[in-house]
């Protein structure tokens, strides 16, 4: 099976502390994959690291089968559209409606008209549960649910090859968290045929044995577990059953 992301020997130390130690897997293309642990396992570390905001002591990480820590920082900037990005608590602009947060992608690394920007937005709008008239809202006016909702939006107007999830459902109600990933599941589904690759973060083990197609468990900056979901419910190993256990 292709692989969207690799990672081959990843070391990450800071001053005398190592927080990823010699991580070589990869990340299948076209499935769901999350990246669980407990605090401190490494995990937004790891996240960084794909998306080359921080570079690795030693090792490689290769996406779309470029070495991305070798990459000049022009040329990282402009392969960084390959990414879809949703950020812990949606992380939008506060003094954007949702209609410029999602357009604002696209008028800052394409040359599309503003008539084409106004269809893209809203049609991305339309695809994640938010009617016109929210789409004028600032977020300060919608619910958590609905500025998740217009993350993801904004995560996908440039029509990413891989999407990147940190905690996506922090700070929700079960109901909501449901929602949200039943519509991340819905917009990988809708992707799937060019490839698309979703990566989560997250602490949420019982939404992510439900959605996901294949589980990282780390631990202390080392990967425990790397499996499909099937196989990781059944894992023997002391700490993923105390974690399955929460």
């Amino acid at each position: 099976m292709k692989n969207s992301i690799e990672f081959k020997n990843l070391v990450k130390t800071f001053s005398d502390s190592t927080v990823l130690n010699d991580l070589s897997f990869g990340i299948h293309a076209g499935k769901i994959t999350t990246i669980l642990g407990f605090s401190g396992a490494g995990k937004t570390t790891l996240m960084k690291h794909i998306l080359g905001l921080t570079k690795p002591t030693s090792g490689d990480v290769v996406v779309l089968d470029t070495v991305i820590n070798n990459l000049p920082e022009l040329e990282l900037r402009e392969f960084r559209r390959n990414f879809g990005m949703v950020f812990q608590y949606a992380a939008l602009f506060d003094f954007l409606t949702s209609y410029e947060n999602v357009a604002f992608p696209l008028r800052e690394f394409t040359k599309m008209s503003e008539a084409e920007i106004r269809e893209k937005v809203l049609n991305l709008l339309d695809s994640v549960g938010i009617n016109e008239k929210a789409a004028f809202r600032l977020p300060s006016e919608l619910s958590g649910g609905m500025r998740k909702r217009v993350g993801l939006a904004r995560g996908l107007a440039l029509d990413p090859h891989i999407m990147l999830y940190d905690e996506p459902t922090s700070g929700l109600d079960p109901i909501t968290t449901h929602v949200v990933y039943d519509l991340m599941k819905e917009t990988h589904e809708r992707n799937a045929a060019r490839g698309f690759t979703s990566v989560i973060i997250s602490h949420d083990i019982h939404a992510t044995l439900k959605y996901s197609d294949y589980i990282v468990f780390m631990e202390k900056g080392s990967v425990v577990e790397h499996s499909d979901v099937e196989t990781f419910k059944k894992s023997p190993n002391p700490i993923i059953r105390r974690f399955l256990e929460l």
